[in-house]
């Protein structure tokens, strides 16, 4: 049975790699040249199942309405004449209970815990190199507030089996030395030893690459147009690649192109709830071993995410929702090397850091669609906004399985199951 994969980010590479273990022939469409270089190219490399606090909870609508003045606010609404943006909106309105945030933090990190091992027995299996730590991943707080408002998540976390424990100011620079010249301004700390990091990118190129040896087809430079259907089944894709137009057939089609999934997806009559958080972040060399951080780094006042990547640190984080836009605003890069300088100012050279923006999948509840859709041989596995990295393996192995019939192996709210 032939599975067509449309799109070549982390989660579509995990899905294709799955589907191949199971005995399926597998061809990959994406429009770039290769793998890993859109969203996957420069996120935060956390695999991080204790940052599942959804966005929308009850304390997300007044905080909104304070950062809709600032332009370097960590999650910013730009409102468009965008009726998909404003729908997205009212949805995310909607998530905002203390109820829904509640469930929506279970399915989170369900899906985690899952996907993390998934991760874990496939670098095992394959000995796949990334640059990744197993260092776990601390998340301090330098305003007492929201040290505070982070104890019941975390709490909740612990009861679903994420060991995101609570720690005091000592605790979090023995953990991580670096912090050590920042230490009086922290109020406090959590740290999830089973958390880890690792470069998205070099992993969804690796993974490729043994994937392709696995016998799985890759077709780059082709732009996905939309599909040929029946009221019911999926036909074919219509696709232009090298300058000429085909049609791609499959038995089955699975739907892992990110913030455009949405697009493609309308075009077929079926609305996906999804729309673009543009996120930055910033690459720059390490400067000094001695300052520089090691274990991965959370900055929850300002949604930070810090990674060392070898010789490399990244720093990423701030959401921008305004559309398919994906020029930097210098503002929001500025804010990012502002920030990490004066928590870290001889770590790295700030004065060198390479720029990046990506579209991250966004669903109002942080929830991504996986498994079926209304459509007898269209699956999905899109939407998972910042967690793309985190969930892809475990996404990419429940995807298998619900093709194969199966049912996977966690308490997670599958689509159409």
């Amino acid at each position: 049975m032939h599975v067509l994969v449309l799109g070549a980010g982390v989660v579509g590479v995990t899905s294709a790699w799955f589907l191949r273990q199971q005995g399926y022939d597998v061809t990959v469409v994406d429009r770039q040249n290769q793998a890993g270089t859109e969203t996957s190219y420069a996120n935060g490399g956390q695999i991080s199942v204790s940052h599942a606090e959804p966005w929308a909870n009850p304390s997300a609508p007044l905080k909104l309405l304070k950062w809709l003045v600032r332009s370097d606010a960590p999650l910013l609404f730009r409102p468009r004449l965008d009726p998909v943006q404003w729908r997205w909106a009212m949805a995310f309105l909607k998530q905002c209970t203390a109820s829904r945030a509640a469930y929506n933090l279970r399915q989170i990190v369900n899906l985690g815990i899952y996907s993390r091992a998934h991760l874990q027995a496939l670098r095992q299996d394959i000995g796949i190199e990334y640059d990744h730590l197993e260092r776990g991943i601390l998340h301090f707080y330098t305003n007492p507030e929201e040290f505070e408002s982070a104890l019941r998540p975390a709490r909740m976390m612990r009861e679903l089996g994420c060991d995101r424990q609570v720690i005091d100011t000592n605790k979090a620079v023995e953990l991580e030395p670096a912090l050590a010249p920042v230490k009086e301004r922290i109020a406090g700390a959590t740290y999830t030893a089973e958390d880890e990091s690792g470069d998205a990118r070099r992993f969804t190129q690796s993974l490729a690459k043994k994937a392709e040896e696995a016998g799985v087809e890759f077709l780059y430079n082709s732009e996905i147009l939309g599909f040929e259907n029946t009221q019911d089944r999926v036909l074919g894709v219509n696709v232009i690649r090298e300058g000429r137009h085909q049609i791609l057939r499959a038995d089955n089609y699975v739907l892992c192109l990110g913030s455009f999934s949405a697009i493609l997806a309308r075009k077929l009559g079926l609305t996906l709830n999804i729309y673009p958080a543009k996120g930055y972040s910033i690459t720059v060399p390490v400067k000094s071993e001695a300052a520089a951080f090691n274990v991965s780094l959370t900055d929850d006042e300002y949604k930070l995410v810090y990674s060392r990547l070898g010789d490399r640190i990244r720093v990423a984080g701030t959401a921008e929702l305004s559309g398919y836009n994906r020029a930097l605003n210098l503002t929001r890069c500025r804010t990012i090397v502002r920030r990490t300088a004066e928590l870290m100012p001889d770590a790295g050279h700030w004065e060198r850091a390479e720029f990046w923006a990506g579209l991250r999948p966004a669903t109002p509840s942080n929830v991504p669609y996986i498994g079926k859709s209304h459509f007898g041989n269209l699956y999905l596995n899109t939407g998972h906004g910042t967690l793309g990295w985190t969930h892809s393996c475990g996404s990419g192995a429940a995807l298998a399985d619900i093709v194969a019939g199966r049912t996977p192996d966690v308490d997670f709210a599958f689509t159409g199951l």
